[in-house]
């Protein structure tokens, strides 16, 4: 009996123990830790999730879809809660399409999160979550989605995972088109499941953008872009259309073409927008500096006559025509028009050097046009104190000065335009609001820019240099290039890379549309700018001109 209470009372004695001590950590949490755990339970409870905002949708002039969101899932995995990673890693694998090693080496990483995939299109999205694999989770996210695939990539570049813009028009209107995420409040129940959502602040859609490209012209051209590209094996091509009135830019396109939609895996190089970029010597279509400065300036007419051998010595250069000829009279027309070297050069030559140079500046070169695309190189136009005694034998004809795509076409729109040269433009409007069109300023008087359009007819006429291109109902002005490029490796020019290029405008006597042409060392067929970059002028210009609704005359 004795033996009994004593045990009694031992098991008494250690319940109340027990009894104490859970009182004691009760009491413990409820006073020292009740301020964390009270955060714990909320945090399991009530979570805050970004909500991402939509970015601005990118159309073209007629507000045709050439970039826009849409809704997806980024997936990621927990691998700590991952129980067999190879069977998930074998489940997942088809879906995510992706190699089934590839997906077990990210579900047996050492971390408590892994994204296994980004913006994955909702509905394979919905059959992973369907799998109900825990570790497995998805959170909303919007994807950028080009309608048109690869139609003006350069142009319009490419956003990162991350929604922020990388390249082009992506990038540098980056603020306008990105918008701001929003918040929400999720209360949750003890098994996760949410039972209360509330909006803390709505997210804010990116503006649109409404561009002055216009998709139809822009895939005629980069179609013909495509065919120079076949037939004349160069390294690069590239074409620029525009209304030489208002500066606004119909297409823009470059070859290479990519051959997909744009994604992440795209590189730098292959969007590099060489219309903006692309740093050359332009050749003969620099001829139109010296001709329009002699011009404005009285010191020739049209009909101003030359004679001209097949060379000309400039100090210690000799500078030779393109073919052999005996001595012949030209006249100003006649020069630009056969794109004489020994003319051109005749002409400066009665500009001297500081007016030359002073006309190179005022059409614009060696500075940026202004554009509003980002990556803009801005020439190279040869300082007044850097000449020397044969740069008067070279410059005039297009040789030791660097110009851009951009540049020469701006060039030739200010002539088009009347004299005055104004800034090209791509971006029409922003968030349905019409942006308002550069001013220009006067380059030459409306009468030296008639002349020279006159002249310039005859670039396209026989005996031409660009003789076998026209479009049917329309007269075509323009000019020939072929420059010879430097060759790296000697620091001379070299006798096997080439830039071919043309640029005009039509109907000659009231240009609405201009077109500009180079294509960097064609490799194949002719390197000369009357073979290469005419013709294809001619059929982007055949295609343009009645689509846009312009009068044949």
């Amino acid at each position: 009996m004795a033996l009994r209470q004593r045990r009694m009372g031992v098991l008494f004695a250690v319940f109340f123990l027990l009894l104490v001590a859970a009182a004691g950590r009760t009491l413990y949490f409820a006073a020292v830790r009740s301020a964390t755990l009270r955060k714990a339970a909320q945090a399991q409870q009530l979570s805050t999730e970004t909500l991402p905002a939509e970015r601005g949708t990118i159309t073209d002039r007629n507000g045709v879809d050439l970039a826009v969101s849409e809704p997806a899932d980024d997936i990621s995995a927990d691998p700590f809660l991952l129980k067999d990673p190879l069977a998930v890693a074998e489940k997942l694998a088809p879906l995510l399409e992706k190699p089934r090693d590839e997906v077990l080496a990210e579900l047996t990483q050492h971390s408590g999160f892994v994204y296994l995939a980004h913006a994955l299109n909702p509905a394979r999205a919905h059959r992973i979550l369907a799998l109900k694999i825990p570790g497995i989770d998805a959170s909303v996210v919007m994807r950028r989605v080009y309608p048109r695939g690869s139609l003006a990539a350069q142009v319009l570049g490419l956003v990162g995972t991350e929604g922020k813009g990388l390249a082009g028009l992506e990038y540098s209107q980056d603020a306008t088109l990105r918008g701001h995420p929003g918040q929400r409040r999720v209360v949750s129940d003890a098994l996760g499941h949410p039972i209360s959502i509330s909006t803390v602040h709505p997210e804010v859609p990116g503006s649109s953008l409404k561009l002055t490209i216009d998709s139809n012209i822009q895939q005629h051209t980069e179609d013909v872009l495509s065919a120079v590209g076949h037939v004349f094996s160069p390294r690069d091509a590239t074409a620029i259309v525009m209304d030489p009135r208002s500066g606004a830019i119909y297409a823009m396109a470059s070859w290479p073409r990519l051959n997909d939609s744009i994604t992440a895996s795209v590189t730098n190089e292959t969007l590099q927008n060489r219309a903006v970029s692309f740093d050359y010597e332009p050749g003969s279509t620099f001829k139109v500096v010296a001709i329009s400065g002699a011009l404005q300036e009285g010191l020739v007419t049209p009909e101003t006559s030359f004679s001209i051998p097949d060379q000309i010595q400039v100090a210690d250069r000799t500078i030779h025509d393109d073919a052999p000829h005996p001595e012949e009279s030209l006249t100003t027309s006649q020069i630009l028009a056969q794109s004489s070297n020994v003319g051109a050069i005749k002409i400066g030559g009665l500009e001297g050097a500081d007016r030359f140079n002073q006309w190179v500046h005022r059409f614009g070169f060696g500075s940026p046009t202004r554009v509003d695309l980002p990556g803009e190189e801005q020439g190279q136009a040869l300082a007044l104190d850097k000449y020397s005694g044969s740069s008067m034998g070279n410059l005039p004809i297009g040789q030791g000065e660097l110009v851009t795509p951009i540049q020469i076409a701006t060039a030739y729109s200010a002539i088009a335009n009347g004299g005055i040269l104004r800034p090209p433009h791509i971006v029409k409007a922003v968030g349905g609001r019409s942006v308002a069109e550069p001013a220009g300023r006067r380059v030459v008087s409306s009468a030296t820019a008639a002349e020279v359009r006159q002249m310039l007819k005859g670039v396209l006429a026989p005996g031409g240099t660009a003789s076998q291109v026209s479009v049917p109902g329309y007269q075509l002005a323009g000019k020939t290039g072929t420059a010879s490029k430097i060759d790296p490796a000697t620091g001379q020019y070299s006798e096997t890379a080439y830039v071919a290029s043309f640029v005009g405008f039509a109907p000659a006597a009231d240009p609405q549309l201009l077109c500009a042409v180079i294509v960097d060392e064609p490799k194949t067929g002719s390197i000369y700018g009357g073979a290469v970059a005419a013709p294809a002028f001619g059929e982007i210009m055949s295609f343009a001109l009645p689509y846009l609704g312009i009068s044949p005359h």
